[in-house]
């Protein structure tokens, strides 16, 4: 699906925000300034984005791609991932040595899980949008050559599966460029749209601004920015350094719909308990757009997670 061109249009920023949106159009990107939030939103009667052919509900399917990047030693890190395996929450994570095991788990999403995903994907017809991590691509190009093979669209997660927040500007900026030669090798072009991603940690709120002039500078479009959670429905902001009458669309990238929550708090013992969840938040917002209303259901899957045999 090519988001921004379904989004072009459908949803106006003054809609989201009577009183005008904040200017956080920032001409020096090391600022830490990102804008307050918005607490009201669309307020009580949503805008009727019209969807194509006249569509109640917009289903958006991402595949987060990552495996390879998280922390390991492998990787030049002094310790090791305790996050996203079947081992569930509170792993110890060692210090200065390699938790082979918690690379097994990992590697499994990579060499099973990610094919079990594309197969169903490519059986049932669906597109998704990958958020792929750059080196996690280029430790296993196969990956990328199915997904631009069966015209899935490609966003970002930047260069590695990991806290962020202590890089340098310039080490951002780097790996920013890294991730987009990544991405464009794999997949014939740069990435669409970025997520940040890593929910838990203290990511850095100069990063939309960041990217966004990293995008610019490489004379690329940034068409979408995915970290947000805020609304069922995207929204534009103005877009940081750009024109005064350019945006950026902002597409909500919802928790609940999103088999992380299993690894997190185990909320799904078995797949039937995932599938309930999912059906019961599709048919809310499939009558929500019948009265007249239509959202945007976002589920999110990753292959070391959902990829496993059930």
């Amino acid at each position: 699906m090519q988001i921004r061109q379904f989004f072009e249009g459908t949803v106006n920023s003054t809609q989201r925000n009577q009183s005008g949106l904040v200017d956080f159009r920032l001409g020096r990107v090391g600022l830490e300034e990102y804008g307050p939030g918005d607490i009201v939103g669309y307020r009580r009667f949503p805008p009727d984005p019209k969807w194509p052919g006249g569509g109640k509900i917009t289903v958006s399917l991402v595949v987060n791609y990552e495996e390879g990047s998280e922390l390991t030693p492998v990787n030049g890190d002094d310790t090791t991932e305790v996050l996203a395996s079947e081992l569930g929450p509170g792993v110890t994570p060692h210090i200065g040595q390699r938790d082979v095991n918690m690379e097994s788990l990992y590697e499994y999403g990579s060499s099973s899980g990610v094919w079990r995903i594309l197969h169903l994907c490519e059986k049932h017809r669906i597109p998704c949008t990958v958020y792929a991590v750059g080196q996690a691509l280029k430790m296993n190009p196969e990956v990328g050559e199915a997904l631009r093979e069966g015209g899935h669209e490609f966003a970002s997660r930047g260069w590695r599966w990991i806290d962020r927040s202590a890089w340098t500007v310039e080490e951002e900026e780097e790996n920013v460029r890294k991730t987009i030669r990544a991405i464009a090798k794999a997949s014939g072009g740069p990435p669409k749209g970025w997520y940040y991603g890593m929910v838990g940690t203290k990511a850095s709120p100069r990063l939309r601004a960041l990217i966004a002039r990293v995008f610019r500078e490489e004379n690329i479009p940034l068409e979408y920015w995915c970290d947000d959670y805020s609304d069922d429905l995207p929204h534009w902001v103005p877009m940081p350094g750009g024109k005064a009458d350019e945006g950026l669309l902002v597409v909500p990238y919802l928790l609940d719909c999103n088999d992380y929550k299993n690894v997190t708090c185990q909320a799904f013992i078995t797949p039937d308990h995932f599938v309930q969840y999912l059906i019961a938040a599709f048919d809310e917002l499939y009558q929500e757009g019948l009265d007249g209303s239509p959202k945007v259901m976002s589920i999110g899957l990753h292959c070391c997670i959902i990829g496993r045999l059930a």
